[in-house]
């Protein structure tokens, strides 16, 4: 009995270590009524919803994103910036399995986006 146990709860800290490792899936603006989809095979992310500014649905947001190393769960990649028209260097963390933070440098100015993950998207 003991063994089954240990075994059940080494296997939910390996299934939530890789879940934390891995930013695919669906993300929600945590200020703003967007959603995102983060397919990392592909290297992009993609507007699937934005209730606000409804025209966006299908940009390619993200693109070109890499992990920057195998054991820690950051990326870098390229972020649309909506008032510039163009895509910039961005850098991506998960703060927690739940949590990506977008960093954006233009410059000296730096600008920071937080995306909740999401099981799926909200009904309209």
């Amino acid at each position: 009995m003991k063994l089954s146990r240990l075994f059940f709860i080494a296997a939910l800290l390996a299934a939530s270590n890789v879940f934390a490792t891995d930013i695919s899936g669906f993300w929600k603006h945590t200020e703003e009524p967007g959603w995102i989809e983060i397919n990392l095979d592909a290297g992009k992310g993609t507007v699937v919803r934005n209730d606000k500014f409804p025209e966006r649905v299908g940009r390619e947001i993200l693109k070109d994103l890499v992990a920057e190393g195998s054991d820690t769960p950051r990326w870098k990649g390229q972020v649309f910036a909506e008032k510039l028209g163009e895509y910039k260097d961005a850098n991506i963390v998960l703060s927690k399995p739940d949590l990506m933070t977008i960093q954006v440098r233009v410059g000296f100015i730096s600008r920071t986006f937080h995306w909740q993950r999401v099981e799926k998207l909200p009904d309209n």
